[in-house]
């Protein structure tokens, strides 16, 4: 099988930005908090580029008709984060998609035909959460064309994973790390997310 996962890294000067804030061993908590919400932000703008549904309408001004471009809110989207990175970089994006349907924690036990997905993981280190997402995505009959992934970060070895299983599969990220350390961790990465945001994860029962 040819691997034609497609891997963008949006050329914009603010997710530069952000992404060097996230690798800066000193930057504290709540700055990191804002540098994954922008991140969240600025990679969800561009990945609803050509992707998220639309129409050209007439709709009518105080000075007469005119064409417009109108989203076709009535085709759900489903926003799956994981914790905590992913959630804070949907917290950013959120304003972009109003109507988005959260899904935290867990995958739905169904989803609609029709349904978009927008995956949120503030990195991909060695795949292996991100492939169990969608393999349980793939067994409710959602295909790659229907998904997003947004990562602030990924490593070389995890899109390699992903790509062999799901190889239509579209990613926007800030950066790719070429290297993984022995304890997985991405190099030059971006450190933990749940210890740099100061946050305690309580496992569900």
């Amino acid at each position: 099988m040819a691997m034609t996962l497609r891997v963008v890294i949006p050329p914009h000067p603010l997710i530069g930005h952000w992404l060097s804030i996230l690798r800066i061993e000193s930057t504290p908590s709540p700055i990191y908090s804002t540098a994954l919400e922008q991140l969240g932000k600025w990679l969800t703008y561009e990945a609803l580029r050509d992707w998220l549904p639309n129409s050209k309408r007439e709709i009518n001004t105080k000075q007469g008709k005119t064409e417009g471009i109108l989203i076709e809110t009535q085709i759900p989207l489903i926003i799956i984060p994981n914790l905590p990175g992913g959630l804070q970089m949907w917290q950013g994006a959120r304003e972009i998609l109003p109507n988005a349907s959260l899904c935290l924690g867990c995958i739905p036990q169904t989803i609609e035909r029709n349904a978009g997905i927008i995956v949120y993981c503030d990195q991909i280190d060695s795949g292996k959460n991100l492939l169990q997402n969608l393999e349980r995505l793939k067994t409710l009959g959602v295909e790659s064309p229907r998904i997003r992934i947004i990562t602030a970060l990924a490593s070389t070895y995890g899109l390699k994973e992903i790509g062999e299983n799901f190889p239509d599969l579209k990613i926007y990220a800030a950066s790719v790390d070429p290297t993984l350390s022995e304890n997985g961790e991405i190099i030059p990465g971006i450190g933990n997310p749940s210890l740099r945001l100061n946050t305690i994860i309580t496992p569900s029962h």
